[in-house]
C-alpha cells in the first residue's frame, strides 16, 4: 500500500494543514520528522510519494537527493530544489528563457561588484546566492555603502564569495506572490509593507489578487522554465509589465488561504498524491 510521506523538520502551520487536507480526503499518509530519522533507515516503501517540507535548503535538497537515489517521486524534486535555492541559478535560468527578470550583476571579486552596483545605478540590492524570508538582503544607496557592504561579505566565507546584485525596482510598497500548483497557477496574493522587503515572514500584510491573462501566460513560462510541482513566484509589476524577482520551491502559504478562498493544502496533497507510484 502506497503512502504520502510528508517530511518536515518544523510543524508550521503549512505542514499541519497538510495533515488535515490528507486527512479530509482520506489520503493514507504519514507525517515525517526529519530531525528524529537516519539515512538509510528512511520510513519509505516503493511505489510512496515524498513531499518535502523541510526548512533548511540543504536538508531539504540532501532529502530529497537520498530519496530520489531509491527511485522515490519527491514533490519538488531535487533538480527543483537545487535550481530554485540557488537566486544565481534562477536568474540564469529566468534569462536562458527569456523570462524578465529585474536587472542584475554577477561578480566574483569586491571591486567588480563595486563596478556591478555603478553600472546599474544606486539604489541596488544585494542578495545572498541562497536565503529566503528577505535575510541578508541589503538596499545600497551609494558607493561607501557597497564598499562597506563587499568588504564584510568578503570575510564571511565561500558562501559569499559570488555577488548577486540586482537593480532596485520601485514597486510602491506591494509585491506579488503567485502558486503554481501540478503546472497550473491557482491563486495570488499582494504583499503590502511600508518597508521595502514586503515578505509576509517579515510583517508585511497580504490581499488576494485576480490573475489575468498575461500573468497567467507569464506563470506559465515560468512553470515551464522551473519545472516542479509546487513553484511560489514572486513579480513586480513596472510600467513595462511583470518582472519576475524569485522562484520558491517550498513556500509558506497560509496567508494565501484566507485571501483568496484557495484551498491551497487541499490542491498541493491532492497533486502529491496523484504522483503516488510514479518514479523519480
Amino acid at each position: 500500500m502506497a503512502f504520502l510521506q510528508i517530511f518536515y523538520s518544523r510543524l508550521r502551520a503549512e505542514e499541519k494543514l497538510l495533515f488535515k487536507a490528507a486527512e479530509q480526503r482520506t489520503i493514507p499518509f504519514e507525517a515525517v520528522d526529519v530531525r528524529e530519522i537516519r539515512w538509510p533507515e528512511f520510513p519509505i516503501s516503493q511505489g510512496d510519494v515524498v513531499m518535502t517540507r523541510v526548512v533548511s535548503q540543504v536538508q531539504n535538497l540532501s532529502t530529497a537527493q537520498l530519496l530520489e537515489s531509491r527511485g522515490i517521486r519527491t514533490v519538488n524534486p531535487s533538480r527543483v530544489i537545487s535550481l530554485c535555492g540557488d537566486k544565481i541559478a534562477t536568474a540564469a535560468a529566468l534569462d536562458a528563457a527569456q523570462i524578465p527578470q529585474p536587472r542584475y550583476k554577477v561578480a566574483f571579486s569586491p571591486e567588480e561588484a563595486l563596478g556591478a552596483a555603478e553600472d546599474l545605478g544606486y539604489p541596488v540590492v544585494f542578495k545572498p546566492a541562497v536565503g529566503s524570508w528577505g535575510r541578508l538582503l541589503a538596499k545600497l544607496n551609494d558607493s561607501e555603502a557597497v564598499e562597506a557592504l563587499v568588504e564584510h561579505k568578503s570575510h564571511m566565507g565561500a558562501q559569499h564569495s559570488v555577488f548577486f546584485i540586482q537593480e532596485y525596482v520601485e514597486k510602491e510598497g506591494w509585491d506579488l506572490r503567485a502558486a503554481i500548483i501540478g503546472g497550473k497557477p491557482v491563486a495570488a496574493i499582494q504583499r503590502w509593507s511600508d518597508h521595502w522587503i514586503t515578505n509576509t515572514a517579515r510583517g508585511g500584510r497580504a490581499e488576494g489578487y485576480e490573475i489575468d491573462g498575461k500573468l497567467n501566460d507569464l506563470l506559465l513560462k515560468v512553470q515551464e522554465c522551473i519545472g516542479g510541482d509546487f513553484l511560489a513566484v514572486d513579480l513586480f509589476l513596472t510600467s513595462n509589465g511583470w518582472l519576475v524577482n524569485e522562484v520558491n520551491p517550498s513556500p509558506e502559504f497560509r496567508n494565501c488561504i484566507c485571501t483568496t478562498g484557495v484551498d491551497i493544502p487541499d490542491l498541493m496533497v491532492q497533486h502529491a498524491w496523484s504522483q503516488a507510484g510514479t518514479e523519480a
